[in-house]
């Protein structure tokens, strides 16, 4: 049985996502979080880094939209296609997150790679926070990654939370040089192939938000569902079919 620990509702602050826009998390700290319960929260468009499970309350915007995909539908595109050929030769390893030097020295590559193209604030991610965010310990938690055997390096990681009825994509960062692969896309694409293996209806991909170049990807992947609205736990979850 889940206990909560701590419940803060930000106050509104700039948008990361969205210029001229502000924003707002509802933010509960909880361990002894079951399966069933992540479920339970996900479904309700929560999302969680360690032990703090986050949701948007910005009343004014709902550019958030929680979106899943639909596995047993899914059809992937064109360059999707391409982006699962490219990256045929890497080696793909699922398991329990670890924190190391070679999975830090990949995440500050990437991150200073977005901080120069696209003007994110410089990460203040180290060790310590690396382990609370990615890796506290929980029994959904996974992590994907993918080796260039050829050049002897690791060149993507995905953290991923796993219940009986999802597979739920939360971060995933590589190597900048790799970029042309589209690492992203396919880390996605084996998740779909993941879960309909192991008979999971649904990929939880977290936000869409259109106006974001970081995250309006999300929508590619089809046919997908669009959670409606913010819905307590003790109200059913609606979802809309798009594609």
């Amino acid at each position: 049985m889940a206990r909560l620990l701590q419940h803060i509702i930000e106050d509104p602050r700039p948008c990361s996502y969205l210029p001229d826009a502000s924003a707002s998390l509802d933010v509960r700290v909880l361990v002894d979080v079951s399966p069933q319960e992540v479920d339970a929260l996900f479904e309700r468009g929560w999302r969680r880094f360690g032990a703090v499970y986050f949701r948007p309350v910005c009343a004014p915007c709902g550019e958030c939209v929680t979106l899943r995909v639909v596995v047993s539908d899914f059809a992937p595109t064109k360059s999707q296609r391409r982006a699962a050929k490219a990256t045929a030769h890497l080696r793909r390893v699922v398991g329990r997150p670890i924190v190391d030097d070679a999975r830090l020295a990949l995440y500050r590559r990437w991150h200073q790679n977005r901080e120069d193209a696209r003007g994110w604030e410089a990460s203040v991610l180290d060790a310590d926070r690396y382990r609370n965010d990615f890796t506290f310990p929980h029994p959904c938690a996974r992590e994907v990654t993918f080796y260039d055997d050829a050049a002897n390096k690791l060149v993507g990681v995905g953290i991923v939370d796993e219940t009986a009825r999802m597979l739920s994509a939360a971060y995933f960062y590589y190597d900048p040089d790799y970029a042309k692969l589209s690492l992203g896309t396919a880390n996605v694409l084996g998740l779909v192939a993941d879960a309909k293996q192991k008979g999971k209806p649904h990929v939880y991909l977290g936000y869409r938000v259109r106006g974001c170049a970081s995250l309006a990807y999300k929508e590619t992947f089809g046919p997908h569902e669009v959670l409606v609205g913010r819905p307590e736990m003790t109200e059913p979850a609606t979802w809309r079919r798009e594609g």
